[in-house]
C-alpha cells in the first residue's frame, strides 16, 4: 500500500506524467492507495475541483487516526525542528499517518526529507 502526498495528487490530476503520477497511477489501478486525511482535506478545499473527482478522491480508502496520534505528530514535528530544519505541521500530520500505518509515501514535496530523516518514514521517489 502507499499514500500519495498532496503535491503527486495535484500534478497527477493535472496529467503529468513524471515518475510520481505513473506510479500513482498503477497504484490506483492495482487498488494499492490509501488516503492520508490530511491529504484529502487539502485536495478537497479545492473549489475548482469536479465534484466527480471529489466523490472519487473521498471513496478511497483512509488511513485511521489512532489514539495518540496527536501527540506523536507533534513529537515528530519537535524532532525535526530540534535539528533546525523545516517541518510545516501540515506534512507531519501526513508523514505521521504514512508511519503509524506502516505505509509508503510517494511525494514530490522535498520538505518530507527531514521528516524521513526524522522518523524513518520511507519515500518511494527521489528528487
Amino acid at each position: 500500500m502507499i499514500a500519495a502526498d498532496t503535491s503527486t495528487w495535484v500534478a497527477y490530476l493535472g496529467g503529468a506524467t513524471e515518475n510520481d503520477a505513473e506510479l500513482l497511477d498503477q497504484a490506483l489501478s492495482d487498488k494499492q492507495v490509501v488516503m492520508a486525511p490530511v491529504v484529502l482535506a487539502e485536495l478537497l478545499s479545492d473549489p475548482k475541483l469536479p465534484s466527480q473527482v471529489a466523490d472519487v478522491l473521498a471513496g478511497l480508502p483512509l488511513i485511521e487516526i489512532t489514539a495518540g496520534y496527536w501527540q506523536r505528530a507533534g513529537m515528530l514535528r519537535a524532532r525535526v525542528l530540534a535539528r533546525g530544519r523545516r517541518a510545516r505541521l501540515g506534512d507531519a500530520l501526513i508523514a505521521q499517518s504514512c508511519i503509524d500505518e506502516d505505509v509508503r509515501l510517494l511525494t514530490r514535496d522535498h520538505d518530507f526529507r527531514a521528516l524521513e530523516t526524522a522518523a524513518g518514514i520511507v519515500l518511494l521517489i527521489d528528487y
